[in-house]
């Protein structure tokens, strides 16, 4: 595992983004999984302020996101799927047929899952994937269990994720209970993880998914068992290591 300090959010931001940029100028067909939340939206505008300066090209990339809430339609103001496009994607030259996202709104939520995992594989998998880190350790939305869960699937999110996700919302609409989530089988087959996290209320849970034991009631941790994975923090989250 490579890790970089930060000084703050905006040098942990850009720290990410030579990441992400390097892998879409050495491979311009790279396929992205993306992260939602207030850690990437610093990647996402570096990201942004680079190709409007011409020195990255978004035309042959394929994004895939890691979640999305159940029962939000992608034009719900607080879908993922909202998000993304106006935070990342209509800023760029990425083609809108190349951005995927579990639809929310399915109404056979098993059928969705596997029509999602059915996209990631036949993408062939993904080259560099995109990890904010929970405050209790889940990636993506998946939480602490007894297991892993390890293709996409719809998940009950926990009371405390939920009110970390309050801010998201402005006071507009009910925030769902729960999500649709890519699961570790295909975070763990990304050929890249690049993982951000912020903050000094992060440091205690960088310190369990790095250097504790892999264990499903810390999600996080799996991603010690991969061969390549670049954790960026700033020095309040890596206050502890």
């Amino acid at each position: 595992m490579r890790v970089y300090r930060a000084i703050d959010y905006n040098d942990m931001s850009r720290k990410a983004a030579n990441i992400i940029s390097a892998q879409i100028i050495l491979q311009p067909d790279s396929v992205l999984g993306l992260a939602t939340g207030s850690s990437p939206l610093g990647i996402y505008k570096q990201l942004i302020e680079w190709y409007k300066k011409g020195d990255l090209d978004f035309s042959e990339i394929t994004s895939v996101n890691l979640d999305e809430y159940a029962g939000l339609s992608g034009d719900d103001v607080n879908s993922y799927r909202y998000f993304m496009k106006n935070n990342f994607w209509i800023h760029i030259n990425i083609r809108p047929e190349n951005t995927h996202i579990p639809y929310g709104a399915a109404l056979d939520p098993e059928s969705e899952c596997i029509r999602y995992d059915s996209i990631i594989s036949a993408l062939g998998g993904i080259d560099m994937q995109l990890l904010g880190l929970g405050h209790n350790g889940h990636i993506g939305f998946n939480e602490p269990g007894a297991a892993f869960d390890k293709d996409t699937h719809l998940v009950a999110l926990t009371k405390s994720t939920i009110e970390a996700n309050r801010q998201f919302f402005g006071g507009i609409g009910v925030i769902p209970s729960r999500a649709y989530t890519m699961g570790i089988r295909s975070i763990m087959q990304s050929r890249k993880i690049l993982v951000v996290a912020n903050g000094a209320h992060k440091a205690r849970i960088v310190k369990e998914a790095f250097f504790g034991p892999v264990t499903p009631m810390v999600p996080a941790s799996v991603l010690q068992l991969h061969n390549n994975v670049t954790l960026v923090g700033d020095e309040g989250a890596m206050a502890l290591i």
